[in-house]
């Protein structure tokens, strides 16, 4: 077992862990205590959070938790490098928030919330996870994801524990589409399928999208079965490293009603654009996914 600390004081913004992996950026994280995504959860304390990841083909898993300003780390390899990634720890958060417009709902959400950064979580999981999000709440998404893990995932033992990978494209491709709707993956099982038929087969491959101009990016991630704009900005900016996407979801949608009305311009395209540059450019995914968990999580009734 390999195992450290890491100075959370020292980062740029510091960091809130819980608000970080149970905002609806993630659902590949989970809680140690089983209490992941629960409303009554209103604060994470010392938990502990897991993950897997690969590391040179093979399966790893990750636990850390956020004691005071430290975050302690435990996992089957040396992790930490992978955790500035994972959970977007040199992001410098106060540079990010000065790009965000001086709005009032924009100013409660940061100050709610401060400390929460965007992940980075691998990506052929993260594209299963958001086509798994249509029309869910947080939590049975999640919880479809850990069934996936259980039953098509490989086992990984961890310090008297066992944990699952999340399935490879190979495991997901080979699966029925009965077996995944058992699950309860519904009408999604057929999509979850066949992206995971078109990654197996190289066909396709969602990492191919890093590095394009933005917008080239979203087309090309919609390939996939399953995926339309919305998915595919959620991947761009919860695993590819993009910062400027704003998922139009219901509640982003329902804060262009309030407080931005003219960003909205009929169409995916063109009001992606409008509120994007609304919400600062360049960071504007970062203060959606601060007014996406503040107003999800009760900051204001509408």
């Amino acid at each position: 077992m390999e195992r450290g600390t890491i100075d959370a004081a020292s980062l740029p913004g510091g960091i809130d862990l819980q608000a970080t992996v149970e905002s609806g950026q993630s659902y590949l994280w989970d809680r140690e205590d089983g209490r992941m995504y629960e409303q009554t959860a209103a604060s994470g304390g010392d938990a502990w959070y897991w993950t897997t990841l690969r590391v040179d083909g093979d399966p790893q898993v990750v636990r850390v938790r956020q004691i005071d300003t430290d975050l302690e780390w435990e996992a089957t390899f040396d992790a930490e490098g992978h955790l500035h990634r994972l959970l977007g720890l040199d992001d410098d958060l106060q540079a990010i928030r000065e790009t965000a417009p001086p709005d009032a709902v924009v100013d409660e959400a940061y100050d709610s919330y401060w400390g929460m950064r965007i992940v980075r979580d691998p990506v052929f999981p993260t594209l299963i996870s958001f086509i798994c999000s249509a029309q869910m709440r947080v939590g049975r998404i999640h919880g479809m994801q850990q069934s996936l893990r259980r039953e098509f995932g490989e086992s990984v033992e961890f310090d008297g524990g066992t944990y699952h990978a999340f399935p490879t494209p190979e495991s997901l491709a080979n699966a029925s589409e009965a077996d995944l709707r058992d699950l309860s993956l519904g009408y999604r099982a057929p999509y979850v399928k066949r992206s995971a038929e078109l990654v197996a087969s190289g066909e396709a491959d969602p990492e191919s999208a890093r590095g394009l101009d933005y917008e080239d990016a979203r087309d090309s991630l919609t390939q996939f079965v399953g995926v339309g704009d919305k998915v595919a900005d959620c991947i761009l900016l919860f695993s590819l490293g993009y910062l400027q996407p704003v998922p139009l979801d219901t509640w982003i949608q329902t804060v262009i009603e309030e407080f931005y009305p003219d960003c909205d311009r009929g169409n995916y395209a063109d009001t992606s654009r409008a509120i994007r540059e609304a919400l600062g450019g360049e960071y504007a995914g970062y203060t959606q996914t601060y007014l996406f968990h503040y107003l999800r999580s009760g900051g204001r009734e509408f």
